[in-house]
């Protein structure tokens, strides 16, 4: 495992070194336990029930652990894919180790109750120096949250660099990613320590194979804790969006005045 040094009162890995003497990179990519993006949402006194939803990773993180599995291969290392929760998301870590992820890991504690995103952030900033990473993957936002919190906030609690919804890397001296930018994109050169949020773009995403499939079904998940503070942020109710109204429907050229009017004035698209 790599140890900690500190660098301006920044926490950066010591990467380990191969048998030839070269530094291993650690890879982290995180990942997260959905409701999938096809279910039916139903909101019952208050709450959202969950019971009868079907479970996924987040779409935007199979985008991670692709940057990440790219890193490995242009310039060696190991990745570990890390969530947190509960003992259900073992599944989803097993995903990503038939994608091609060499170490899972989820860390959890009975103990916690409901985490806001201060909390979590906390909780994966210290499992991710424990597992000495020097560059860190995420999706650009968790579907069920939308939030896209993640990467700057886990950055900013590590003091390491970071950019946010990527669309492409490459790996010639040093990491270089695609980003956008009003009006097109830009290419920019991230320093590790970085952590860094992917969106779709290029970015395609391998199936597994046989091979991982199997190795998945055998891989053991490493179950950690952490020190989670308090929640900051607690959920009062749940309610869903009021329904749209019924459309307007205008048949005669007549109509057109009071059609552009409508857009203006109500639907605030002209």
């Amino acid at each position: 495992m790599s140890k900690i040094r500190f660098i301006n009162g920044f926490p950066v890995a010591c990467p380990s070194l191969c048998g030839d003497g070269e530094q291993m990179v650690e890879i982290v990519v995180l990942v997260k336990r959905v409701p999938d993006t096809n279910a039916r949402i139903v909101v019952d006194d208050g709450k959202v029930d969950l019971s009868m939803v079907k479970w996924v990773m987040s779409p935007y993180d199979e985008f991670a652990i692709e940057a990440a599995l790219k890193h490995r291969e242009a310039t060696g290392g190991k990745v570990t894919a890390l969530t947190l929760g509960s003992g259900d998301c073992d599944k989803i870590l097993k995903d990503a180790k038939a994608i091609g992820v060499d170490e899972l890991v989820r860390v959890w504690d009975d103990s916690w109750a409901e985490q806001d995103s201060n909390s979590l952030q906390t909780v994966l900033c210290e499992v991710i120096l424990e597992l000495g990473a020097q560059v860190v993957y995420c999706g650009k936002a968790a579907a069920d949250t939308g939030a896209g919190s993640t990467c700057p906030g886990v950055a900013e609690r590590l003091g390491w660099a970071s950019i946010s919804n990527i669309t492409d890397i490459a790996f010639e001296n040093g990491i270089k990613v695609t980003c956008p930018l009003e009006g097109g994109s830009a290419k920019v050169g991230i320093p590790m320590p970085a952590v860094i949020s992917c969106d779709k773009g290029v970015f395609k995403v391998r199936k597994p194979n046989v091979k991982g499939i199997m190795m998945a079904k055998r891989a053991q998940v490493e179950v950690r804790s952490a020190s989670a503070p308090a929640a900051t942020v607690s959920i009062i109710s749940h309610s869903l969006p009021p329904q749209k109204p019924k459309g307007k429907k205008y048949d005669s050229a007549d109509s057109a005045g009071e059609v552009a009017r409508l857009l203006r004035d109500e639907a605030n698209v002209i």
